[in-house]
């Protein structure tokens, strides 16, 4: 007598659907295959092979499990549980050789995952067939279940979620939450538009489809992507947008410093956390030593001294000795970065600040206009940033009539 439903979910712990599931991919992937416009059919099913390779490890770990708790058990050859780990086991085999016929590679992967990824790659290496468009080139390489894809398409949900809305002037664009989901997002869009990136630069020796795409990406989605290439382009779009933001708003709040991309994740949250108490520290990490972490704090300092008063209470002694502590905690930092804060702190204090509004250190304009202000002094030369800092603040502070006789 046959098995109930029941009896084989509980004999195979629940991971019957799998198995069922292998069963009639490995039947599909046998039956394209065999057949003699096999590359043709499996082109058009990228997304079934893909498929194959992602749950192939857990039903090659699933197998071997429930083969030897049926053996420990004794379990009856004519049940449904027995009948399913057969037709399983027998059509795997059977895939494994067929593949193996397909692929030209002399050396054959043993595993079934291993050798269907060696025959998509063989395929895909023919390039696309006669008279065929970069579209569907581009179908073929890029299937919708591709593990980049997907992790491209998450991060790229985030940004859309994010940036697509109205930004006030001079705010944040996202609230404590949103940056720490933005802060997680930028790595794994990065590591997987390198990844898809390079899939298509592999497969694609010619340009003229990394060129196509290319084009594409920089067109607003107008609608809901559904095939491969749509949500490739859709996420190439956003992770782009979400890219150029990022860097406007971290230009403008650490100029003349530029935080590398690599560095952004650590800085977002900070930002926030210091909208809300601006003698909030930036943190060390793995990321950011402890001088870098200074330099950057006077860098957003120095920003934020060369806008207009803000409105409402603001304390500027309190922003001096934030600017003070910073560049203590960064005075062992080298670099380019350090040479243009600087630069920024010798051309206010050659400017002598303004009492009323706070001089803008960074004005392109103002840098053509130096030669008629005195030469820096001995002591500005030779001091270091919180020499410079504490020479700035000294000179900002100097009475108006002193500033004008210089």
């Amino acid at each position: 007598m046959a098995t109930s439903p029941d009896t084989l979910r509980a004999r195979l712990e629940d991971r019957a659907d799998l198995l069922e599931a292998a069963r009639l991919r490995y039947r599909a992937l046998r039956l394209m295959l065999r057949g003699f416009f096999w590359r043709d059919t499996l082109r058009a099913n990228l997304e079934l092979l893909r498929e194959v390779v992602r749950d192939q490890p857990e039903v090659d770990i699933t197998l071997a499990s429930v083969c030897r708790r049926a053996a420990a058990e004794d379990w009856p050859k004519d049940s449904a549980s027995m009948v399913l780990l057969a037709d399983v086991s027998q059509l795997r085999e059977a895939l494994v050789q067929l593949v193996a016929r397909r692929l030209r590679a002399p050396t054959k992967p043993p595993v079934l995952g291993e050798a269907l990824l060696l025959l998509e790659e063989e395929m895909l290496a023919e390039g696309p067939l006669l008279g065929r468009r970069f579209w569907a080139q581009a179908v073929d390489l890029l299937p919708r279940n591709l593990p980049e894809l997907r992790a491209a398409c998450a991060a790229a949900e985030i940004f859309e979620r994010v940036f697509k809305r109205p930004i006030p002037e001079g705010a944040l664009p996202f609230s404590a939450a949103e940056a720490d989901e933005v802060r997680r997002a930028l790595p794994l869009a990065d590591t997987a538009m390198e990844a898809l990136w390079s899939r298509v630069h592999r497969f694609d020796p010619s340009g003229r489809l990394t060129d196509f795409l290319e084009k594409r990406a920089r067109r607003v989605p107008v609608r809901t992507p559904r095939s491969g290439p749509e949500l490739f382009l859709h996420a190439v779009f956003w992770t782009d947008l979400a890219n150029s933001r990022l860097r406007t708003l971290l230009d403008a709040r650490f100029s003349p410093v530029h935080p590398p991309e690599r560095e952004w994740p650590e800085l977002l949250g900070w930002l926030v956390e210091r909208e809300g108490s601006p003698d909030t520290r930036l943190s060390a990490s793995a990321m950011l030593s402890e001088g870098r972490a200074g330099l950057l704090e006077v860098a957003v300092e120095l920003a934020s001294l060369s806008h207009s008063r803000p409105v409402g209470a603001w304390n500027e002694e309190a922003a001096w000795a934030r600017l003070e502590r910073a560049a203590h905690r960064a005075k062992s930092e080298q670099g380019p970065d350090m040479e243009c804060l600087c630069d920024a702190l010798h051309l206010f204090i050659r400017l002598r600040g303004q009492r009323e509004t706070p001089a803008r250190f960074f004005s392109v304009g103002r840098e053509r206009s130096l030669s008629g202000f005195t030469p820096p002094s001995l002591a500005e030369d030779q001091a270091d940033l919180p020499g410079l800092v504490l020479l700035a603040r000294t000179a900002a502070g100097r009475p108006a009539a002193e500033r004008r006789r210089g």
